[in-house]
């Protein structure tokens, strides 16, 4: 279903959701601050770092051609061990300004991306319902298997170099929050 992963999916609007899932949905701050004000134990596992390849509907974000190489970093948040977040984040492959950046291990990249970098300008959050049959989608399914996927993404730029972060909610965080 090309549709699903065209860029031109992504909307300024957020899908209608239950409200807990789409107050996290549209957290203008930090989503990693959000859910840990939860009072759960919160965490972030890396499941892989390294090079990979633009998807269709990142490249155009990211300046790139489709099927580029890049850099990227895809973790999940968890809270009390269960997974409740896919992410990945993605940027070109010779970028020096945010290689320091992903190179983080478990450490959040909320906490940078809101607050430890005051040259960085973050663009608006767009939003979209991700098919099962998306990559990204496909990756989030080993955490935790659905139809769809409320997901979020956002562009960030560091001395003009773009990082396109892409986030998606998984079925469990409704029970969790």
């Amino acid at each position: 279903m090309r549709a699903m992963v065209n860029d031109a999916q992504w909307r300024c609007a957020p899908p209608v959701l239950p409200a807990p899932v789409l107050d996290c949905l549209t957290e203008p701050a930090s989503l990693s601050l959000r859910l840990q004000a939860g009072g759960r134990r919160f965490a972030v596992r890396v499941l892989d770092q390294g090079d990979s390849r633009a998807l269709p509907d990142e490249a155009e974000a990211l300046d790139l051609p489709p099927g580029a190489p890049l850099y990227a970093r895809h973790v999940l948040l968890t809270l009390d061990e269960t997974p409740v977040v896919y992410a990945r984040s993605a940027t070109r492959h010779d970028c020096p300004a945010w290689m320091p950046v992903l190179m983080r291990g478990s450490r959040s990249l909320g906490l940078t991306l809101f607050g430890e970098l005051p040259a960085l300008r973050r663009e608006p959050l767009h939003y979209q319902l991700l098919d099962s049959r998306h990559p990204l989608a496909v990756e989030a399914a080993a955490a935790e298997a659905a139809e769809t996927y409320p997901a979020r993404r956002c562009r960030f730029l560091l001395d003009g170099s773009p990082l396109l972060l892409t986030e998606l909610f998984l079925p469990a965080l409704k029970d969790l929050l």
